[in-house]
């Protein structure tokens, strides 16, 4: 009889909460969706927790219709970390080879990866991931498995990622209030990444735009590593906010307008389009042309793509991704949003669905359930059966009992 482990990522994002609860066959390996959820967020601002109270009960209202679709409760949870908090750097380990025939063994790589960590962290500022690239092995570069060789002296390039500790505190906080054990923390963009990029993807050079409603995060592959990543403080929310004050309506009839009527094109709708915001919303009285609301919703696009494309430019890679551009997250959703990104980021472009999981639930199939999604690929590719978290696996020589895990999550990176 085959044992079921289940795994659930909770997506706790500025205007949605998403929760999406799936079942691992751990003879097979195979993972299903069984349950998801979605309810609005609040207590939130740009991606990170202003009122815990607030958060909890959000929390708690999504769990519970999770629970009520699956039959089964959820205890623990792997949760995405966003806001842009968020910072990640480049770093270098040295160690020397322990065993006396040179042989590379599980604790010298632990040992190399855990001395890269050696960096100045601000007070105020903890590891979230540290990511393996390649290693270096008496000065021969380019080795993506170094166990079993022979050297003396073992090098590795990494990238870590930092969070604020004062966010990730109040989003633990929440989560244990709300009955919920945290098993990992996961960056929101990689999350996403594991859900909609395919590994040939990541070895050309892709990066993925995640298009949420109070932060924009983008994550940069190349060579099947994690190049670069960034969150920025412009969402699909400041749309709905400059239309509202363009329109001077309420943030409600903002957003129906932008959901019913947006796009990123002027040219792609008609001039003479009059929108009734009467048949919206019955206390408005007034009219005005759709090409005005796609210019209003043109202008604030342009400054979130500028602002994706500085990125690339810090690491040489704008123009330069043969896999291009992936689109995902609510914002994504926009019409002309595709086209757009190809025009300003002078880069082939793509809508990016959850494809990396097996589901029979309709709306786990969306561009704003690819970080939930992905929180429980993340779950069954890392720790499958187990809590363990990513960025305690590789901090200190790990014990015997724990070689296998190590072993395994090395494993994960190879191609």
């Amino acid at each position: 009889m085959s044992k079921e482990t289940y795994i659930v990522g909770v997506d706790i994002g500025t205007s949605s909460i998403r929760v999406v609860q799936a079942k691992l066959d751990q003879q097979s390996g195979k993972l299903s969706v069984i349950g998801a959820s979605e309810v609005a967020s609040s207590g939130m601002r740009r991606g990170v927790i202003t009122d815990i109270e607030e958060a909890v009960s959000g929390i708690s209202s999504a769990l519970e219709k999770a629970e009520r679709m699956t039959g089964v409760p959820v205890t623990m949870a792997n949760i995405s970390v966003g806001g842009n908090h968020i910072s990640s750097q480049q770093s270098h380990g040295v160690i020397a080879v322990s065993r006396a025939d040179g042989e590379i063994t599980e604790s010298d790589i632990v040992r190399c990866v855990d001395a890269s960590q050696a960096i100045s962290i601000p007070q105020n500022k903890e590891v979230l991931h540290v990511f393996p690239k390649t290693f270096t092995l008496d000065g021969q570069a380019g080795i993506r498995d170094p166990l079993g060789m022979s050297g003396i002296r073992l090098e590795v390039d990494t990238i870590i990622v930092q969070a604020g500790l004062p966010f990730v505190r109040n989003l633990t906080r929440s989560a244990l209030q709300a009955g919920l054990e945290v098993g990992d923390l996961v960056l929101a963009p990689c999350a996403a990444a594991e859900a909609v990029l395919t590994k040939r993807q990541k070895d050309l050079g892709v990066c993925l735009v995640d298009l949420g409603a109070g932060t924009t995060s983008i994550a940069v592959y190349e060579e099947g590593d994690l190049l670069h990543t960034s969150v920025l403080p412009v969402g699909s929310m400041h749309i709905t906010n400059d239309i509202a004050i363009g329109l001077r309506c309420s943030i409600e009839t903002a957003e129906k307008v932008k959901l019913q009527y947006g796009h990123c094109d002027p040219k792609a709708v008609d001039k003479d389009e009059e929108i009734d915001l009467s048949q919206i919303d019955k206390t408005e009285e007034q009219s005005t042309l759709r090409s005005y609301v796609v210019e209003i919703i043109e202008a604030r696009q342009e400054e979130i793509f500028r602002m994706v494309n500085n990125e690339l430019k810090k690491i040489s890679r704008d123009g330069k991704l043969p896999a291009g551009i992936v689109l995902t997250g609510g914002g994504a959703k926009l019409p002309g949003v595709v086209e757009f990104s190809k025009k300003h980021l002078r880069l082939p472009s793509l809508l990016g669905w959850p494809q990396n999981i097996v589901t029979i639930i309709d709306r786990v199939n969306d561009p704003s359930f690819a970080t939930a999604a992905g929180l429980v690929l993340w779950g069954g590719k890392y720790n499958a059966g187990g809590s363990q978290q990513l960025g305690s696996v590789i901090k200190g020589i790990m014990s015997n009992q724990n070689v296998a895990k190590v072993r395994k999550w090395l494993k994960s990176f190879l191609p």
